[in-house]
């Protein structure tokens, strides 16, 4: 790709990095009342106090600079306009909950109108394209399909936002990742897009990093969690990537839901329910602190990033074995969360 791309991407990026950052520090006084939102700890939380948790504010503030930039330079992807309705009608729904809870199914009900709004903007899982071969879905399967993953994602994004910088840092790394594979693949309105992300997350990380000054909020969590069903689901279908590459590259966040999801099934517990099961926050509970578990996930987040950029244009043989590494990977890092849930009980004795 031309080297002269790169000044217009930079500009949009270090306008979301700039703009997410003063938001998100703006956001953290209480003079403004009305965007001044805390979150009361609970049995899921693991802080003491309470902390605001509009800083999703912030990144979307971020966006929208980026955004613009990005639009007066001529390097937006076509399908953005589908990816604003969409994160606008998340954001809102998601804002309120913030303030007053909304019950789960209106909730739902956006979210699923969020998805409808990508398929309608041509961002649809079509193909399941894996190293071990590619076959094309039928359609009507590949409506559900991309239903089911918008709303995952966005779900476990949230699912996942529970401790000091680790979702902002799951947004730089994880589209960090995507811009590296749009450029890689001579796309540079989806490189910029997913750069634009990755620079707003890591502005509001200069207020989330440990001790948190502020949360990501309802509001950040979801957004992020529609941007990366979005572009992911833009750029396997503009051929930049396999989809896989993307679920590598947010894979920290896609296989520890998942896999707590399912444990949770088995054992019969309300889904709903607030807990404290996810790994990471097993980690903390198990004494290694909230530094210590994010830089530990920092590492498995840059590891993810990495192999899914290097990844992708393997050859089919190299990428199934991979992915059958990461899969060992992740069995290992499962082990040693119980290993130091053990150790922390038997110190107690």
């Amino acid at each position: 790709m031309a080297p002269d791309a790169l000044w217009p991407l930079g500009a949009a990026a270090l306008a979301a990095f700039g703009v997410s950052a003063a938001a998100t520090r703006a956001l953290c006084s209480p003079g403004l009342a009305l965007l001044h939102i805390m979150d009361h700890p609970n049995e899921r939380s693991l802080h003491q106090t309470p902390v605001p948790r509009t800083g999703g504010l912030g990144v979307l503030a971020g966006l929208a600079a980026g955004g613009l930039v990005a639009l007066l330079l001529g390097y937006l992807p076509e399908a953005a306009t589908w990816l604003a309705a969409a994160l606008a009608l998340v954001g809102a729904i998601s804002f309120l909950d913030d303030r007053a809870e909304v019950p789960r199914r209106w909730r739902l009900l956006a979210h699923l109108g969020a998805a409808g709004l990508l398929m309608a903007g041509g961002l649809l899982w079509t193909d399941l394209d894996l190293p071990w071969g590619r076959w094309t879905l039928p359609a009507g399967l590949a409506v559900v399909l991309t239903g089911l993953y918008v709303v995952w994602m966005v779900n476990l994004y949230n699912f996942m936002d529970g401790m000091d910088g680790f979702a902002g840092g799951m947004a730089v790394f994880g589209f960090g990742a995507l811009a590296v594979l749009g450029w890689q693949g001579g796309d540079p309105a989806f490189a910029g897009a997913a750069a634009v992300i990755a620079a707003a997350a890591a502005g509001f990380l200069t207020s989330n990093f440990p001790p948190a000054r502020i949360f990501l909020g309802d509001t950040g969590s979801s957004s992020l969690g529609l941007l990366a069903a979005g572009l992911s689901l833009l750029g396997a279908g503009r051929g930049l990537f396999p989809l896989w590459a993307a679920w590598l590259a947010f894979s920290p966040f896609i296989v520890d839901a998942t896999w707590t999801l399912l444990r949770r099934l088995r054992h019969g517990e309300r889904l709903w329910e607030a807990h404290r099961s996810h790994h990471y926050q097993r980690l903390v509970l198990a004494g290694w602190g909230h530094r210590k578990t994010l830089v530990r996930s920092y590492v498995l987040m840059a590891a993810c990033a990495a192999t899914a950029v290097a990844g992708a244009p393997m050859a089919p043989g190299d990428q199934g074995w991979l992915l059958a590494l990461w899969a060992g990977v992740y069995v290992l890092i499962h082990l040693r969360v119980g290993l130091a849930e053990r150790a922390a009980a038997g110190g107690a004795r």
